[in-house]
């Protein structure tokens, strides 16, 4: 039962992170916020996943697999959070002649 429901929390988590995190690419504080975010959720479906007793069933495979992909989102949100982002103000020339 556990399973089921952390599995169906994570799932709606994952679509609605994506679909947020695809739109706001350039908004750095949601892009840590929601990678912090992901860690947590990284860290509960594996505990899940291992550590809670649960049948053979279709959704074990699409768990174990969310996880991973999950990590893989949380990497792309930490470089966009924390990336540095270079403006045209800090770059100074020097007008050729």
């Amino acid at each position: 039962m556990l399973f089921n429901v952390i599995f169906w929390i994570l799932a709606i988590w994952f679509v609605i992170n994506v679909i947020w995190m695809w739109f706001q690419l350039s908004n750095q504080i949601l892009q840590k916020t929601f990678a912090w975010i992901n860690v947590c959720a990284i860290v509960i479906g594996f505990w899940v996943y291992y550590g809670v007793s649960h049948d053979a069933s279709a959704i074990n495979g699409w768990f174990i697999a969310m996880n991973w992909v999950n990590i893989a989102i949380a990497a792309i949100q930490f470089y966009f959070g924390y990336r540095t982002i270079d403006s045209e103000s800090t770059h100074h020339s020097t007008p050729s002649n």
